[in-house]
């Protein structure tokens, strides 16, 4: 007979992919009618009032119930505004909030051995939530301390009547006595006490009430997030919060007055009477074996795209993402002077769904001014001047199209820059600082290097396009340069190139210096196709070059290569990624870490970096990726998955008008397909 689930619960059969926490055959029961005979099971929400009935109908039965609760890796936004779970808890003994008896979870803590093969996993992933500043619920800002923070203790509020209080064997009478206690041992520190993110939004009441009149107290009722709040606290007082372990996960003393999970295994400070029983139950464990147990054990996890069954790895990630790009975009954008082009690729890039963007001439109420490159940026200065708002500049990604952007071919990333922007070596970029503060997790390298060898393999590049190419017979037995052109009055070559300026400089500097060697020159193809500036006469072609890759697909030219010499083409950042030698006449943002041969220096860039470092913060942390269909961030991965697949850009070369006019033709297309859909 097939294993079959029976769910009394219309919540639970409502969870959106249920099927990925719950695999297998399930059934919906009516309490009206008898339980079907193939049914083995029943599963019920936690231990909450609807519970019941289902819990003693299976019990009458003869049937054992599972009890589901909501993960500690929860959902962007909260439950009770309806955000769906990422992950649900199974337990099939109890649930992880009733100390009276040994749940599933006390089980996977006490299993060591089946704990240990995950243990580094462990440290990688919670290193990454406390980093990531994330939480069950996601929603909330960073904490921005006072001026001056004053010596502060935390003590933590839970929602009235919540069930994780009563099952910890604690009551309203824990909280006082909690305070009480806080206050007195901690005499000379403010004790804030945080209010629950359910109470803030107005969807339920907590313990604590009345406080205003205390001088001690400072009720914390800004909804932030944990972690970031958690810093700047020098111990943490809960009775069953979930805050707690997130405390302990920070390395913050914690001390409890109920008994959750996390109590009784010699890692928190715990007053609770029977805390001595819970003790020698559970006996001593580490934080590692914790959080193994219960977050890569316990918790079942949904991709929060395709909501197939993951782990918390992918979850982690994804929340981290969204995480980030919201908060980078809050307030009132405003980008004013744009194209009708670049407003329509610009604004999926910039809208979330708690800020506002604009496009108009003027907005009084603006938080930030949205600049298109260095050239936006003069043109809009003084007026972000006068309104004292800030100036962001947008750019191009680095992992870009299929074809090139000057033939309209809507972006899959941009950057968001609000130092400078990464081609300006006169002054640090957000990308600079991230290069010179980069210090990787090990699950961070590794994501790194998985990346660079994703890319390699696939060949992506920036734009995708062009043919097959194979060196000449005439390169037999020398050493390969690649000099790549790039257009003349880009803003890289006026902000980067601190000496040599032209393709036809670089390229005579090249063969001065290398007499023997075969050197191939590629002309940019923005240049090739005619849009923009930067053609070398084919006289000098011919003089310092043995040959030209006219349509050539940059990548293959890279694979060919020996060496690649270059002002600030960002060929030489995809040549380091194919592991070749690269040189570099000016100071693109690759230079200066020590992976490339440079002219010249900047004092500012004084680290040495990993190729690891520069491909994380150049491809993951820097850029913003946004999915063509989703039009939601998505990881890099998934963009260069997606331009992987993709059919390859074509590049026309034609100086004839007939060229010129189908050129037009195919930007009118591109306009209105990513305008109107």
């Amino acid at each position: 007979m097939n294993s079959v689930l029976g769910v009394y619960s219309g919540g639970i059969w409502r969870i959106p992919y249920l099927d990925s926490f719950l695999p297998g055959e399930r059934v919906r029961l009516s309490p009206f009618k008898a339980i079907p005979a193939n049914v083995n099971a029943i599963a019920v929400w936690g231990y909450r009032p609807s519970a019941q009935k289902p819990a003693a109908l299976a019990q009458a039965a003869g049937l054992p119930v599972i009890r589901l609760e909501d993960g500690f890796i929860r959902s962007l936004g909260l439950g009770v505004q309806d955000c769906p779970p990422l992950s649900i808890v199974i337990d099939r003994l109890g649930i992880y909030y009733d100390a009276s008896t040994p749940s599933t979870l006390e089980t996977l803590v006490q299993d060591r051995e089946g704990n240990r093969p995950l243990a580094d996993e462990a440290h990688g992933l919670m290193r990454a939530i406390v980093d990531s500043d994330l939480s069950k619920y996601n929603q909330a800002p960073p904490f921005i301390p006072p001026a001056v923070m004053p010596d502060a203790v935390l003590v933590v509020d839970q929602t009235f009547g919540d069930m994780s209080v009563a099952k910890g064997n604690a009551s309203a009478d824990s909280f006082r006595l909690m305070l009480e206690t806080a206050k007195a041992e901690n005499p000379n520190a403010e004790v804030w006490v945080k209010v629950h993110p359910d109470v803030l939004c107005g969807k339920k009441a907590g313990y604590f009430t009345g406080l205003q009149n205390d001088p001690q107290v400072k009720l914390f009722a800004e909804d932030v997030s944990p972690q970031s709040l958690l810093r700047h606290m020098q111990k943490v007082y809960v009775v069953t919060s979930q805050y707690g372990f997130e405390a302990l996960m920070a390395g913050k003393p914690v001390i409890c007055f109920g008994q959750p999970w996390y109590a009784g295994w010699g890692l928190t400070d715990d007053r609770h009477p029977q805390a001595a029983m819970l003790a020698k139950r559970r006996q001593p464990a580490t934080l590692i074996e914790l959080f193994t147990a219960a977050y890569l054990r316990y918790c079942h996890y949904r991709h929060p795209v395709s909501g197939e069954p993951t782990g918390l790895a992918e979850v982690v990630d994804w929340l981290a993402l969204q995480r980030s790009h919201t908060l980078a975009r809050q307030g009132t954008l405003w980008a004013p002077g744009l194209s009708l082009w670049k407003t329509a690729i610009l604004k999926p890039f910039l809208k979330t769904a708690g800020n506002r963007v604009r496009f108009a001439a003027k907005c009084p109420q603006a938080s930030a001014l949205i600049a298109w490159g260095t050239r936006g940026e003069a043109r809009w200065q003084a007026q972000a001047a006068r309104q004292e708002i800030p100036l962001w500049r947008m750019e191009d990604g680095f992992i870009r199209s299929s074809g090139l952007g000057s033939d309209l071919l809507a972006p899959l990333s941009l950057v968001l820059d609000k130092s400078g922007i990464y081609y300006d070596a006169t002054r640090p970029s957000d990308l600079e600082n991230l290069l010179n503060a980069s210090n990787l997790s090990e699950r961070q390298r590794a994501r790194a290097q998985a990346l660079r060898l994703l890319l390699v393999q696939s060949k992506v590049s920036k734009y995708n396009l062009g043919q097959d190419w194979h060196l000449p017979a005439g390169a037999a037995g020398k050493k390969v340069l690649l000099v790549p052109g790039q257009v003349e009055d880009d803003a890289s070559i006026a902000t980067g190139a601190l000496s040599i300026r032209t393709n036809r400089d670089l390229l005579r500097t090249v063969r001065e210096r290398n007499p023997e060697a075969f050197i191939v020159f590629k002309p940019h193809p923005d240049v090739l196709v005619g849009n923009r500036k930067g053609m070398v006469d084919v006289e000098d072609v011919a003089r310092w070059a043995d040959c030209q890759a006219l349509d050539a697909d940059i990548i293959q030219c890279i694979q060919h290569a020996d060496e690649l010499h270059t002002m600030t083409s960002l060929s030489g950042f995809e040549a380091l990624l194919h592991g070749k030698r690269v040189f570099c006449y000016g100071m693109p943002f690759y230079a200066g870490w020590g992976l490339t041969h440079d002219e010249h220096s900047i004092a500012r860039r004084s680290r040495s970096l990993s190729l690891d470092d520069l491909v994380w913060q150049t491809l993951i942390a820097y850029p913003t990726y946004i999915h063509p269909q989703r039009l939601e961030p998505m990881l890099a991965e998934e963009a260069a998955l997606w331009l992987s697949a993709a059919p390859r850009g074509e590049m026309k070369i034609s100086k004839k008008n007939i060229g010129r006019l189908a050129r037009q033709y195919r930007k009118l297309l591109m306009f209105y397909k990513v305008r109107f859909g």
